[in-house]
């Protein structure tokens, strides 16, 4: 694969560059550098997905036929990185990167004209209805139960750890049609309206005080059948490539902005032997190891990216990412309360929030550092705990 950068990669560089300094906000860039999770506020990933769509860069990975930028994989790469270090706010993944490709894999025609557009302009705004108490890293074992009844499905139980749910219009959802033979092949796949009567939504604080988290509640929602993605039964193989979309790939430029971020944090905060926490070899020793391996997860992602390019899904690939890329940045956020020490622990609410006119305890860097830490603990486990991973890499990669 060519890593060297083109001389047209060069000037598209320049383009994002240009774009990204005029279109940036100061309150865009401050509410993504209060994100603690992997989710940004949604009033500000909405507004930034809107200038991204009138400038047609909002899907940078759909095919161009439905609405995509048509770039190459490096130009993806390149505007994933310039997006990162400019602090640019994160776009909500279920519509664009998760339930989106779905979509154009199983829909119909009719789901793709209806939804696609919707999900491109920020319209539909998507939360992820998979786990259950007890179905977590056992996702065939869900039990929300979908009975027939002519026309539509009729929804009982509930889901949880659901992301942005008490924001979201949107829900696509894995609901329980069978009960007899293997649990994978009792599952099917809807796609639904938050708005559904007899859906309740209760909230779920962090332990960072964050709301984000929340657990739903189906009591007799009737969903048509017209909103089932893919086969009845059959879900699961929809759910398995869905998920190859969440946990691969967009790994490694927020992961070097973790790294800079560190940087300028032993930069500036006082050492007792010397000025600054720069002098400190060991620290700067163990934030060099950790660059190698963000060099490396960039490598496996454009092997990952180079895969796409020729049509390929990303299979196992993907996998491998997500243990590299959840770890890493468990690792990068431990160094980076190392790092702050006292100022890392403070807890300071109502300083991260915008516009909340609270003057933050030590370097402003600091404040996200311990709600970060602690929301990012969840990262080994979301998309498929890390264990699980392995066993893929280990049965499809290794061949044991």
């Amino acid at each position: 694969m060519r890593l060297a950068l083109s001389a047209e990669d060069e000037v598209f560089r320049g383009e994002v560059k240009a774009f990204l300094a005029e279109h940036l906000s100061a309150d865009l860039v401050a509410a993504a550098q209060a994100t603690t999770s992997v989710f940004t506020e949604k009033e500000a990933s909405i507004a930034w997905q809107k200038i991204l769509h009138a400038k047609g860069w909002v899907a940078p990975s759909w095919p161009k036929a439905f609405g995509g930028t048509g770039w190459s994989e490096i130009q993806r790469h390149i505007f994933a990185t310039e997006c990162a270090r400019a602090d640019a706010p994160s776009l909500a993944p279920m519509g664009l990167r998760m339930v989106g490709p779905c979509i154009m894999h199983y829909g119909t025609q009719e789901q793709k004209e209806f939804y696609l557009p919707r999900i491109l302009s920020g319209e539909d705004y998507w939360c992820q209805g998979y786990s259950e108490p007890g179905s977590g890293s056992d996702l065939a074992s869900l039990s929300l139960r979908a009975t027939s009844d002519g026309d539509a499905y009729v929804l009982n139980g509930t889901k949880i750890w659901t992301t942005h749910a008490h924001v979201a219009n949107r829900m696509f959802c894995l609901v329980r049609t069978r009960t007899e033979g293997k649990p994978q092949a009792g599952i099917t796949f809807l796609l639904l309206s938050m708005s559904t009567p007899g859906i309740s939504v209760r909230p779920i604080i962090t332990l960072a005080g964050d709301h984000e988290l929340n657990q739903v509640f189906f009591d007799s929602v009737r969903v048509p059948k017209e909103n089932r993605l893919g086969a009845e039964n059959d879900g699961w193989s929809v759910a398995k490539y869905l998920l190859e979309f969440e946990r691969g790939g967009g790994w490694s430029a927020g992961l070097y902005q973790s790294v800079a971020r560190i940087r300028a944090l032993l930069r500036r905060l006082p050492d007792d032997d010397a000025a600054t926490l720069d002098a400190n070899a060991g620290l700067r020793r163990r934030l060099a190891a950790a660059e190698v391996g963000v060099a490396a997860i960039e490598m496996s992602e454009l092997r990952l990216l180079a895969a796409l390019s020729s049509g390929s899904s990303p299979g196992p690939g993907s996998s491998l990412l997500k243990v590299q890329g959840s770890e890493m940045m468990q690792h990068l956020d431990e160094l980076a309360i190392d790092v702050a020490e006292r100022y890392g622990l403070i807890d300071q609410r109502a300083a991260r929030r915008q516009h909340a006119g609270k003057t933050a305890i030590g370097p402003g860097e600091a404040l996200t550092l311990m709600p970060r830490y602690l929301n990012n603990r969840a990262g080994s486990i979301y998309g498929g705990s890390n264990e699980i991973q392995r066993d893929i890499i280990a049965r499809l990669v290794l061949q044991l």
